[in-house]
């Protein structure tokens, strides 16, 4: 109840500081958690991909946000798990199997770090591991706006066709590189298209508030 109701806060107030608009809802599965792999623009990210998705999520968030007590217990509410950023975090990939097979959706910047010049530039293979560990689809997303990001911003989030792992690993629990590669390479480029230009995959239905 209180997920919901802070999920309902958040998409208000995003709908009053920027034009916003999503597309490709249709492409999100409705009975199952997925892997939303978004290009990374700035800090409102995680809320504008997520405020219009259904069920509950996950995400990464430093672990640094969680000494304060009062905070780190809000973003915990809302699915937020704590990770060491630069000492090889090997855990971060088993909390993330952990909270798919739980039915919370994740969360994911394969670019690592905000993008300055608006582009999408080089991503990890992160979010390649943990689809094939978990089974679970990915979702590419484009956060598309101008320059900065300001009030009354027009921002458009689209979301792609979904990506499932076992056609790219023929052992998802053990898969190779080369297939992780194959698997990145795959959600990278949806999401540059989905960013640069929407591809006809994702036409459909658009969604806007406003």
């Amino acid at each position: 109840m209180i997920y919901a109701v802070i999920k309902a806060i958040v998409r208000f107030a995003l709908s009053i500081a920027f034009n916003l608009h999503y597309e490709g809802r249709e492409n999100i599965p409705k009975d199952t958690a997925v892997i939303y792999a978004s290009n990374h623009r700035t800090n409102a990210d995680p809320p504008l991909v997520g405020c219009a998705t259904y069920g509950k999520h996950a995400f990464m968030a430093k672990e640094e946000l969680f000494k304060n007590k009062l905070f780190g217990g809000l973003i915990r509410s809302v699915g937020a798990f704590p990770v060491s950023r630069g000492k090889g975090d090997t855990s971060v990939i088993d909390k993330s199997v952990e909270a798919l097979n739980a039915g919370r959706s994740l969360f994911i910047f394969p670019e690592g770090t905000r993008s300055k010049d608006g582009k999408v530039h080089k991503g990890h293979s992160g979010a390649a591991l943990i689809s094939a560990r978990s089974g679970k689809q990915i979702i590419p997303v484009g956060v598309v706006f101008g320059e900065k990001l300001k009030f009354r911003t027009k921002v458009t989030v689209i979301y792609g066709k979904p990506i499932n792992p076992a056609d790219y690993c023929e052992i998802c629990d053990e898969p190779n590189p080369r297939q992780l590669v194959r698997l990145k390479n795959r959600y990278m480029a949806d999401i540059k298209a989905l960013v640069e230009g929407e591809p006809e995959s994702t036409k459909g239905e658009s969604v806007s508030d406003e």
